[in-house]
Order: structure tokens, then C-alpha cells, then sequence
């Protein structure tokens, strides 16, 4: 099926228009098929050096003082594999310890930043005992060091950036953002919750804005994302190849020089009318409320009011999705506002491998088999309503695990990089 139809499959079963819709883009990227390699051209004449180029899912360069990532999987707009983790942990841990490398460049080949996590990947890995735990504790790992990285980094993100894949942008010192870049973190609609450090970034944005992202998985464009602090920089694409070959001039990693130099080409942004981060008061009112429940009531008797047309989509997206990951995405949001960073993905890491585990629900797997595996758009979900997921078996899936079990953060810096998946008790 091609992505067009798909698509419109999609939206069939939302009721939704595609400009409205918060898992379109999600839907799409998983529509895309095959495989192309893409290397990479230099933006300037210095030499360079191309690290393990038989490795093309990722490519890392040199080009003295400036390092680049380019996530390299266009067809497949750059979803996150295990190959990916583990190359971008590989290059990142070098260059944090290479004196020479100074400015971290990271981008997207082809028309996507990256559109988030293999779904394909877990599902097949459905039936095995912890099949992904490893990329699940790897990327986790590698989100606390992006979040931490002593060097200056900068997230050219020139299209879709999407769950885990906004965890490439999201935390850098800059990203930078264009008109064709989309956010979204829409996990919670196939029951699972947002991750890979998303409680935590997601719940310290303004008022309650993090909770209707998280819910909803309504998206967000490029002045969005400047706007709502979840980008630095907006840049007309035209000018992103311009800038990136100006970053790899520069030459250094200085904050101050690297800013001046997005600001050469960066405008200032205004937002639509139409904008969600207009709706701050309606959000802020129903999304603080305490339950899912009461969020979704608040939600449909402001939708009865005059020019709150807009809430109409949303309901329905919301109505549709799991119940069961509305409830866990809503409880990690607010516990990750009084978490820190490494409370939060350790919390995640619990949260992930227990949905995996299907502890107390299978709905992540019958998420990704609707909308991407059989395309029947019709999951069953289990329970189907919110009033029958019990509060006790979320507690469940929030339990600690023991502590030789649980993601290993290390905060001091004498061990900044210790705690990886080899060294621990999953891989004895």
C-alpha cells in the first residue's frame, strides 16, 4: 500500500482532516518501505574523514574542529534502529573525549530529521522475552548524555522530528527548526507513553501544555516549537544547507560564536491565528484536571462553546486512542515535573519494558499491529474504556525494579560514561 492511501486509511478511522490529525505523520513514516544509501556531501572544501562508512545507517564526519551525524535511513525517514543507537552512543562518547572536537552538527538525510522509534522492531519482537530490551536501554542511556554533553551541539532539523527522534533536537543547545519540521509525541495513542526523556522535557513546559502534547500527540511546526521552548532557532529551509556550511567555517564550539552565527540566519517568528499555542487558557484549564476522565469532560463541554471548533478533532483522537496509555502517559507527565532528568528515564525504562512485558496490558502491540501491521485501523483495545483500567494495575507497571535491574544513570562526573547495556546484570 502506498503512503497516500495509507494515509487516507488512516484518517478514515480518525475522522479526522490530515492537517489536524496528531498521528498522521507518525502513520506515514511507518508506510515508507525500502532501503537507499545516502552519503552525505561535505558543505565546504576541508578534508575530511568518513568514520566506518560500511556503516551507512548513520554517518559520522571530521572535519577538524566540527563533527557531524548524519542519521542516514531517508527512505525509512530515519526511524531508530538498534544500529542507530549504538553508532550514535559509539560517535557521541568519542568525540566528547577527542580535545579536537569542538561543534557536534546533527541532521537528518532526505526530507525527515528522524520519525522516532522502529515500531516494526517491537513488533516482531513481540513473542521473545525481552527481545528489545537492549536498544530500550542503550537509547535511554544515550538520552541522559545527549540531554548532559560537555560539547556544543546543534540539531539541524529540516523535517520530521518525531517521538524519540525529537530527542536528537529537542535537548541541544541549539535546534534549529524550518517550516517544513513537525513535532509530535504520540505514543500514548497505541498505548504505550511517551519516553526517551519526553516526561520530563514534555512536563516543563508552560502551564499544561506538556499533557496535551503528550495525550493528544497533537503536533507542532517549526515557530511552534521556538515558541513553546522546544526549539532555539527558526531558519527558512532554503537558507539550512547556507548556515550548516557557515557552522563548518566557523570552526569552533564557542556558544556565543555559534549562536551569533544562527542568528545570521534565523527570523524572528510570529504564530498563526489558528495556532494551538493560542488555546494556553482553554488548554491550561482542562488539561491540569486530575484524570484522563476529567480532562476529556472538561474538553468536550468547552468544545460546545462557540469558536472551539478545533476541540471537535482532538476528542476524537482522544476517544480512539488506548486507554490504558492515556492513563500511564498522564501519571509519568506529572510525576516527571517533580523528577529529575535521570528520574525520569529510569522511570521510563520501567515503564517501556513493562509495557513490553505486557505486564498488565497488551495495547502496544495491538496499537502497531492496527495502524501499521495489518492497517485494519481498528484496535481492540484491552480494557476498551477508561472506567476499566484499574488504578492498581497502573501502579503496577510504575513499580522500581530492583536495583541491579533498573537503567544505570551515572551522575558523577568521574564516571560520566560508565553504566552501559554491556556492563550491566541484562547482559550476564
Amino acid at each position: 500500500m502506498n503512503l497516500i492511501a495509507l494515509t487516507k486509511q488512516y484518517l478514515q478511522f480518525h475522522c479526522f482532516q490530515a492537517s489536524t490529525s496528531p498521528f498522521y505523520l507518525f502513520i506515514c513514516f511507518c508506510a515508507v518501505c525500502g532501503f537507499r544509501l545516502y552519503q552525505s556531501v561535505p558543505a565546504n572544501q576541508m578534508a575530511k574523514e568518513v568514520v566506518n562508512p560500511d556503516e551507512l545507517v548513520v554517518v559520522g564526519e571530521e572535519l577538524d574542529h566540527v563533527r557531524i551525524i548524519t542519521l542516514n535511513r531517508p527512505r525509512h525517514l530515519n526511524v531508530i534502529s538498534s544500529k542507530v543507537v549504538s553508532l550514535l552512543a559509539k560517535y557521541l562518547e568519542k568525540w566528547e573525549r577527542d580535545e579536537q572536537a569542538q561543534l557536534i552538527l546533527i541532521k537528518g538525510a532526505g526530507r525527515a530529521f528522524s520519525a522516532g522509534g522502529d515500531l516494526k522492531m517491537f513488533y516482531e519482537g513481540r513473542k521473545s522475552k525481552d527481545s528489545c530490551l537492549e536498544v530500550v536501554y542503550r537509547m535511554y542511556w544515550l538520552c541522559y548524555h545527549i540531554h548532559t554533553y560537555k560539547k556544543t551541539q546543534v540539531a539541524l532539523v529540516q523535517g520530521i522530528s518525531m517521538g524519540g527522534g525529537a530527542s536528537l533536537m529537542v535537548p541541544m543547545k541549539f535546534s534549529v527548526v524550518t517550516e517544513k519540521t513537525v513535532f509530535a509525541t504520540p505514543e500514548a495513542s497505541i498505548g504505550f507513553h511517551v519516553d526517551c526523556g519526553f516526561s520530563y522535557m514534555l512536563s516543563h513546559l508552560p502551564g499544561h501544555l506538556g499533557e496535551y502534547l503528550a495525550l493528544t500527540g497533537a503536533r507542532l511546526n517549526g515557530k511552534e516549537l521556538v515558541v513553546a521552548g522546544l526549539a532555539t532557532h527558526f531558519v527558512p529551509l532554503e537558507k539550512l544547507p547556507e548556515l550548516e556550511k557557515r557552522l563548518i567555517s566557523l570552526n569552533v564550539g564557542d556558544e556565543n560564536a555559534v549562536k551569533a552565527t544562527i542568528e545570521e540566519f534565523s527570523l524572528h517568528v510570529q504564530l498563526d491565528e489558528d495556532s494551538i499555542l493560542n488555546k494556553k487558557q482553554i488548554i491550561d484549564e482542562c488539561f491540569s484536571k486530575d484524570t484522563v476522565a476529567d480532562i476529556i469532560k472538561s474538553f468536550v463541554m468547552e468544545a460546545s462553546k462557540e469558536g472551539n471548533e478545533w476541540i471537535g478533532p482532538v476528542l476524537k483522537g482522544l476517544k480512539r486512542s488506548s486507554p490504558t496509555g492515556l492513563k500511564i502517559t498522564l501519571r509519568s507527565i506529572r510525576e516527571g515535573r517533580k523528577q529529575t532528568l535521570a528520574e525520569s528515564l529510569k522511570k521510563e525504562f520501567r515503564l517501556t519494558m513493562n509495557i513490553l512485558r505486557t505486564t498488565i496490558s497488551a495495547d502496544v502491540y495491538e496499537g502497531i499491529r492496527a495502524l501499521t501491521i495489518d492497517k485494519d485501523n481498528a484496535p481492540k483495545w484491552d480494557p476498551p474504556i477508561l472506567d476499566q483500567v484499574d488504578d492498581e494495575k497502573i501502579d503496577l507497571v510504575f513499580q522500581p525494579f530492583a536495583e541491579d535491574l533498573e537503567l544505570k544513570v551515572p551522575e558523577q562526573e568521574d564516571c560520566r560514561w560508565d553504566g552501559k547495556y554491556e556492563n550491566s546484570a541484562y547482559a550476564k
